[in-house]
């Protein structure tokens, strides 16, 4: 357990850190725990809330939501949900490719669509997702929920940037994990993996020329305030997964099991309808706030030249992942073919 970490970021003591979380544990039957990656009224907030709802409506069972930095940062969440001291834990496989290689694939720049419609319709049917990533996922130890999109990944920066040139050098914030690395490598810039609660200071000190996210989190974190110039590239979309520790899961009765899976779907219908229009509205909000922000949205032309430079970071992806990351892009390249032709 990552102890300095919780420590740092919840400003609570060994001891007392220590006691609470040997305490989930034995509660866990009456209280079932939940952690995720961000803040109040952000995607996975809303997600998890509906879940709450859901349980807390049609069961006995209480579901108890931690935001960020409540208990840690994102690797912290995922060792205690692996450890059985949380019972549900939403996570970027941004965090989980440290764990699951394969997660990486949504790092792939170029891969998925940019069109809302298409993704969600993906996101529904795909093979790998929905059949192939449970049983890699389990191999961890996780029952594998629910995978969903949260919206389209926004470059920001200290300047306008229109190419992989006028990427060049700069110190990019990445999640860390090691494919989103090479993405970034590949458009120019020098790949700077932080976690997320050292972003805003160093986007305002100048250690970091820029970072990537979804808009609805730019807006909510503030971070336009530091790094001002948005950039649409088009290159991806940020996704998101729910899942549960397997033992405990494999532990529910029948009914327990069916009430897990009906909360997932009805957050995950819910969430769908929730980001329709979510960008917009963040992005609105975003230019209310502040007279410095620009926007920039590349034309083809311009997304074609960090196009090109997508293929060496496939390639990247399968030599980290070998024979299983080659049949799992394949199928991903079936799945996306079905929904866009």
């Amino acid at each position: 357990m990552r102890f300095q970490s919780l420590i740092k970021t919840t400003g609570i003591s060994a001891v007392a850190l220590a006691v609470g979380l040997s305490s989930f544990a034995a509660q866990a039957q009456d209280v079932w725990r939940y952690a995720h990656e961000e803040f109040e009224d952000d995607v996975q907030d809303v997600f998890a809330y509906k879940f709450k709802e859901y349980v807390e409506d049609n069961s006995d069972h209480t579901v108890q939501v931690f935001r960020f930095g409540e208990l840690g940062e994102s690797d912290d969440i995922m060792e205690q949900t692996q450890a059985g001291i949380l019972q549900f834990v939403n996570q970027s496989p941004g965090f989980t490719g440290s764990l699951i290689p394969e997660a990486q694939i949504f790092f792939i720049p170029y891969l998925l669509p940019t069109d809302e419609e298409t993704v969600v319709e993906f996101f529904n049917n795909s093979v790998a997702i929905n059949e192939m990533f449970p049983e890699m996922y389990a191999e961890q130890g996780l029952e594998l929920l629910q995978m969903y999109p949260e919206g389209e990944m926004v470059v920001t920066a200290d300047e306008i940037v229109r190419s992989p040139e006028d990427m060049r050098g700069k110190n990019i914030r990445t999640m860390t994990n090691p494919l989103l690395s090479e993405t970034y490598r590949a458009f120019g810039a020098s790949p700077t993996p932080l976690p997320w609660g050292e972003v805003y200071g160093g986007l305002q000190t100048g250690i970091l020329d820029g970072q990537e996210n979804p808009i609805f989190w730019i807006e909510s974190g503030g971070l336009y305030e530091v790094s001002p110039n948005l950039i649409f590239t088009g290159h991806g979309w940020f996704t998101t997964a729910l899942m549960a520790n397997q033992d405990f899961y494999n532990s529910l009765s029948s009914d327990d099991q069916q009430l897990v899976q009906d909360a997932t779907a009805f957050a995950y219908d819910y969430i769908l309808d929730h980001i329709s229009g979510l960008a917009d509205e963040s992005l609105q909000a975003i230019m209310d706030a502040s007279d410095d922000v620009t926007v920039t949205r590349l034309d083809e032309d311009e997304i074609q030249a960090f196009r090109d430079r997508a293929p060496q970071v496939e390639e990247r992806f399968l030599e980290m992942t070998g024979s299983r990351g080659a049949e799992l892009l394949d199928q991903f390249k079936a799945d996306l073919e079905a929904v866009t032709n």
